[in-house]
């Protein structure tokens, strides 16, 4: 990982993403206190997720593609610059409040961070290719590309546990809305500091986003050990989000711990995964398939062992292993999209990973929310525990086949706009199996 740092375009962008995160934590702890402060509703709190963190998954897709296909060079700055405006009415609606204008608001800001986000990764794996390509004592491209995504998961994991806790002392000292004043200054930041950062892919397929996305859905249907992956993990970042609602009940009702039990639980996963994405950063060189399994095992782990806890100690040791898991599962998902996808494919598959980590908090936080209206919080623990042990040893199985090599796409047909299906050789068999907490 140092190799790769040694590059200064690698670490503005590394810069720039770390900001970002900082930035955005930041504007969602402020948003959910001014939320919840005006309208004393948890329900419309959980609008505000939903908005800002389920809904840009479909949108992300499209936004993305459109931004690579665009030759202006100026779309991630852009979208900062978006991001900077949102925010800024985001800051102005605190004192004006009403509530529909903010979950508006609260969708546009989501939707430019995550394509902003999955735009990021892209760019910094291609910068760590190109640097290794035309530095003959680097390291080669695929290790550079797995040592940026190391990289980028260690700043993933700091802002995890920084980010929120940052955000609650400038919520506290200078309020909401200053609050979002400082947000929309480091998307202002990024903006300028990532203003020469081209996002323009060529493609076969062509220019417009009608194709370029029709060019990445066949690539994933033609793939069968890339179409496994994304669907096993689509479950098991369900499962993740799924345990989200159930730890506030078991910090608060099972331990009675109170908030301050719910705050060391919350620290030691993030204490974990900054300990996960260290250990991930020595580990770049190993099949990236074993270690996702082992990432989504340790979390089942973490929920099986709040199912047994007899008290907050044990808890807080089972959420270190938790957190162990999530920054090992995370750039290994990442990772394994990368290389099993052509380079011009990776801002828009990135793209679908973030939409797919979207929409689990939805569908998550109702699976969670069904178990616990129907079960005790620690056997709800113990249905999602086993649920995703199982998802793990799924993800091992079914992630062992043979690697496919990695071609284009090819080209649209003229006239229709779409891409036919990529020159693979051989088609996959039909019916092939495919949170951050």
């Amino acid at each position: 990982m140092a190799v790769v740092l040694r590059s200064p375009r690698v670490r503005r962008i590394l810069a720039g993403f770390t900001i970002n995160r900082l930035g955005s934590f930041f504007g969602l702890i402020a948003l959910l206190v001014l939320v919840y402060d005006q309208t004393g509703s948890g329900l419309a709190v959980a609008g505000l997720l939903l908005a800002w963190q389920a809904l840009p998954a479909f949108t992300v897709p499209p936004l993305v593609a459109r931004a690579e296909a665009s030759v202006h060079g100026r779309e991630l700055t852009g979208l900062y610059l978006f991001e900077a405006v949102a925010t800024g009415l985001l800051a102005f609606f605190a004192s004006h409040f009403w509530l529909p204008v903010v979950l508006l608001l609260a969708w546009l800001d989501g939707t430019a961070a995550l394509a902003a986000s999955a735009l990021l990764r892209a760019a910094l794996a291609r910068a760590a290719r190109e640097e290794a390509e035309h530095e003959p004592a680097a390291e080669a491209p695929g290790d550079a590309e797995g040592a940026a995504n190391a990289a980028v998961n260690v700043a993933f994991s700091s802002t995890f546990v920084l980010g929120p806790a940052l955000g609650g002392v400038l919520v506290a000292a200078i309020g909401a809305s200053a609050t979002l004043i400082v947000d929309v200054a480091s998307f202002v930041v990024c903006g300028a500091l990532l203003a020469d950062l081209r996002t323009h892919v060529s493609e076969a397929a062509g220019d417009s986003v009608r194709a370029r996305l029709i060019a990445a859905r066949d690539y994933v249907r033609s793939r069968a050990r890339l179409r496994t992956i994304l669907i096993v993990y689509a479950g098991a970042l369900a499962l993740f989000e799924a345990a989200a609602p159930i730890e506030v009940a078991f910090a608060k009702s099972t331990l009675l711990s109170g908030d301050r039990g719910l705050g060391l639980l919350l620290t030691a996963w993030g204490g974990g995964a900054v300990v996960g994405s260290l250990v991930f950063a020595r580990l770049t060189r190993r099949p990236l398939a074993p270690l996702l399994s082992l990432g989504t095992l340790a979390i089942g782990l973490a929920d099986l062992g709040f199912a047994l806890s007899p008290g907050l100690g044990i808890a807080c040791i089972a959420a270190v292993v938790g957190g162990l898991g999530n920054g090992i599962e995370l750039p290994a998902i990442m990772g394994l999209v990368q290389q099993l996808s052509p380079g011009e494919m990776h801002g828009r598959l990135m793209g679908a990973v973030e939409s797919l980590t979207a929409l689990s908090l939805a569908v998550g936080l109702l699976i969670g929310g069904a178990l616990l209206a129907a079960l005790t919080v620690r056997v709800s623990f113990a249905v999602v525990a086993a649920a995703t042990i199982a998802t793990a040893v799924a993800l091992f199985l079914l992630t062992g086949s043979p690697e496919e090599p990695v071609e284009p796409a090819a080209p649209a047909r003229r006239g229709d706009g779409a891409a036919p299906e990529p020159r693979i050789g051989p088609a996959a068999p039909d019916g092939a199996p495919l949170n951050d907490r």
